[in-house]
């Protein structure tokens, strides 16, 4: 496979078509990923509510598998509960690193970049929507815990 072939029609279609969230100004967390391969950069903002994401906003500079990623996490993250967004990340670790099968579902749109699997180089790119809000998550849960102490 060329890397030419890793540019599907469909993925210059989301890319191109791709929701641009703008930044939050209030959010419960923020995360920036840089991809050191490359030069993408993605910046989130999360607002989580009782477990669940309820608002997402990002500022991406990133090559078309980028922006492949980043489109379909703005298209589809918002009212998804945080843990079954950090099983998503997971997931699409493994899809590329560990042969591992593509989200199904809301996310099935994800499935179109499996073949980024055999550039690995391209792997950072690909999945830094999915580690900046992983990382956001993360800080949330991290302040709720510290709110929560007696």
């Amino acid at each position: 496979m060329d890397i030419s072939d890793l540019y599907s029609q469909k993925i210059l279609e989301l890319a191109a078509n791709a929701p641009q969230p703008p930044r939050l100004a209030n959010p419960d967390a923020s995360a920036r990923k840089v991809s050191r391969v490359c030069g993408s950069l993605i910046e989130v903002d999360v607002v989580v509510r009782d477990g669940v994401i309820a608002e997402y906003g990002h500022h991406l500079s990133a090559c078309a598998l980028g922006q492949t990623s980043a489109a379909v996490v703005a298209r589809e993250i918002v009212g998804t509960p945080t843990g079954e967004f950090l099983l998503l990340r997971d997931q699409m670790h493994a899809m590329l690193e560990a042969d591992g099968t593509p989200p199904a579902g809301k996310w099935a749109d994800l499935a179109y970049l499996e073949p980024v699997r055999e550039y690995r180089a391209r792997h950072i790119s690909t999945l830094l929507v999915f580690d900046a809000v992983a990382e956001a998550l993360e800080k949330v849960e991290s302040a709720q815990s510290v709110a929560a102490e007696p």
